[in-house]
This record gives structure tokens, sequence and C-alpha cells, in this order.
């Protein structure tokens, strides 16, 4: 049997699955995980990557009073406990306030013309470590990449040039950036579970 490493670029998947009006829970993202190998495969491991939900205060951007935000990361935590799973956490850092409608009405803007914009940070670099580690100590043939992030294309070239191969793996609704494509040894879709 072929071994193959899922990784699973968790922020482009969520917000796939969200779009297409699916629960996105550990359950979810389990069932997701393991229906991304083929069928002569046998996962060696699932990594997920993705942030917890931002916790912090921030001043609204009109009145000025300050906002809390809350989020859960219990199914970040329950992911973890998986068979096969590990996940890698970046950070979710908060950017700032951007409209909510381009361009902006002349009227009296409001707290609620604007929604928070966060940004993740290390995610890429969690993926890429984990890509060159594979191709260092060759034990999978086979990375099933779960991302549509252009950013992982130069640790997709070091694993092919390593030797192993590079499935990309597309979710449904969803478009592939060519410029993945032209990096990955095969491609192949996957249902929502």
């Amino acid at each position: 049997m072929t071994r193959v490493a899922v990784l699973i670029d968790g922020g482009f998947v969520r917000n796939s699955a969200k779009n297409d009006n699916k629960a996105y829970d550990a359950k979810f993202i389990e069932k997701f995980g393991l229906s991304c190998k083929g069928a002569a495969e046998t996962i060696h491991r699932i990594l997920y990557y993705d942030c917890a939900p931002f916790v912090g205060k921030a001043k609204l951007p009109v009145s000025g009073a300050m906002h809390q935000f809350v989020g859960n990361d219990q199914w970040l935590h329950d992911l973890a406990k998986k068979d096969l799973f590990a996940v890698r956490r970046g950070v979710l850092k908060f950017r700032g306030w951007t409209p909510k409608h381009v361009p902006i009405a002349v009227k009296a803007l409001q707290d609620a013309d604007f929604a928070p914009e966060f940004e993740q940070k290390g995610v890429d670099m969690r993926i890429g470590l984990d890509m060159a580690n594979y191709a260092a100590n060759r034990s999978v043939e086979i990375i099933a990449l779960v991302t549509n992030d252009t950013d992982c294309i130069p640790a997709m070239k070091y694993a092919r040039r390593a030797g192993l191969q590079v499935a990309l793996v597309s979710v449904p609704n969803r478009s592939t950036t060519p410029e993945l494509m032209a990096h990955c040894d095969f491609h192949r879709s996957v249902a929502w579970p």
C-alpha cells in the first residue's frame, strides 16, 4: 500500500464548507480528511492547519467603544484527539475594521457598517515545514494537499524534487488556482461528507 499524508488548510476548507452551508465541526473534518486518500493508499497521518478564533478587545471604528471578541476552540481540541490527526495551530491577528459596502454611502456611518478583519499567521509556514520534513524522512510516498493558497508552491516543488508525489485535492464548488495545478502530480476532487 502507498502511504499518504493528508495536509488540510483549515481556513480554506472551513470557508468553503460554510459557503455550502455545511456544519463545520471535528466530526465533519475527520470524515473529510479520511476521504482525501486514494483507493490504493493508506493514511499515515492527517495534519490539520488552522487558528483558534480571535479572543480579545478592540475599539469599534465609529463609536470608539470597546468590543470584546469571544471564541471557542474546543473543536480543535476534539479534532486533535481523533485517530491519525495532528492539529497545527497558527495565530489569528486582528487587523482592523473594513467597510461592509464599497463605495461607502454618504450617510452617518455606524459601527454596524464595518466588519472586523483578521489575518492568519504561521499556517503556510507550518504546511511548508511539514512537507519538507516528509520529503526529508521519506515516511510517505504521496502528499495529498488541500489548499488553494499559492504560497504553498515552493513547498510543493521541494517535495516533488525530493521524489514525493503531490496530489492537489479540491473541494466542491471552488475552482482550483491554475498556478497550483502546474505544480502537482495529479488532482483529485473530494465531495463533502
